[in-house]
């Protein structure tokens, strides 16, 4: 039996072991009180918003809204995302620019992971496309590459730095963002970009139509394989796959799809404002963006 004095000692020496676990992150819970990757291997919110720097501060209540948006564009597609999976959002109004990254299933409904503002395609200039709409599978048939970093003749790394994964998605029908604003063909790429000529002005449609995104979602989405479940069931199937990255600690989870949806907004929100310095400039591009619509429609 336990003296007095012992039983207290043992119980101080609990509390402190206690507080060691919590400081180190191995506790289930997090300061914040939220879960820190509940089921062991999958990114959290907090994961995204350490690695993604450039992450947004989105309302419960648009949260909310992106996700219905979500989940009808599923449904417009006839997507059967039956198993839980993480995907991607994009929303390429002009006052929006940004992908939401959410994590659920159909039946299960979808939850908020992290934002970040993206650039889409900017019309009105020669070869430029609309980003088209939809839910696009991201499989083997259409494989990914790598940036090799180099700069075109006008000194632009068109793909970011070297390593940085190019998610492809095929060729797609498109609107031209020129001329009559007949259909066209595009290749649909997601990818990373110039980190000093393109990356700071994320937030404003200024791609040829394929979807710009910050070199730390590229790093987050790659490394923890978000997107790859057809080429890790490959990989797992004995196919060599050496997109796939060595030192990847990849969701249980994983998905496939990128979904393009327009929100249509007449003003910027205040979650996806842009920073000060740039705001006369990007202005100048939703205008020629909105314009470039109206004539169209």
């Amino acid at each position: 039996m336990l003296t007095p004095v012992a039983g207290r000692r043992l119980k101080l020496l609990y509390s402190t072991l206690c507080l060691l676990f919590v400081l180190a992150g191995l506790c289930s819970g997090t300061a914040s009180g939220e879960s820190e990757n509940p089921d062991g291997g999958s990114p959290s919110t907090t994961d995204f918003e350490r690695e993604v720097p450039s992450h947004l501060t989105v309302p419960l209540d648009e949260q909310s809204a992106y996700a219905r948006r979500l989940a009808d564009a599923l449904d417009a597609a006839g997507t059967l995302a039956g198993a839980e999976q993480f995907i991607l959002l994009v929303d390429r109004s002009a006052q929006v620019q940004a992908a939401l990254l959410y994590r659920g299933s159909i039946a299960a409904g979808w939850r908020f992971v992290g934002a970040t503002l993206v650039s889409t395609g900017l019309p009105g200039r020669y070869e430029h496309f609309v980003t088209p709409l939809g839910v696009f599978d991201h499989t083997l048939t259409n494989p990914d590459f790598r940036a090799e970093g180099t700069k075109n003749k006008l000194g632009f790394r068109g793909y970011g730095r070297k390593g940085m994964r190019v998610y492809d998605f095929g060729w797609v029908d498109s609107p031209r963002g020129w001329g009559d604003g007949a259909g066209g063909r595009l290749r649909f790429q997601m990818h990373a970009t110039d980190p000093v000529l393109a990356e700071p002005f994320l937030g404003a449609p200024r791609s040829e139509g394929c979807v710009r995104i910050p070199g730390a979602l590229n790093t987050f989405i790659d490394r923890h394989a978000l997107l790859d479940a057809d080429y890790l069931k490959g990989s797992e199937e004995g196919t060599r796959l050496w997109i796939l990255r060595p030192d990847r600690v990849a969701t249980s989870v994983p998905g496939r799809y990128l979904v393009v949806v327009d929100s249509n907004r007449s003003e910027r929100p205040a979650w996806a404002a842009l920073p000060v310095r740039r705001r006369g400039v990007e202005d100048q591009a939703a205008h020629r963006t909105k314009a470039t619509s109206s004539k169209r429609n």
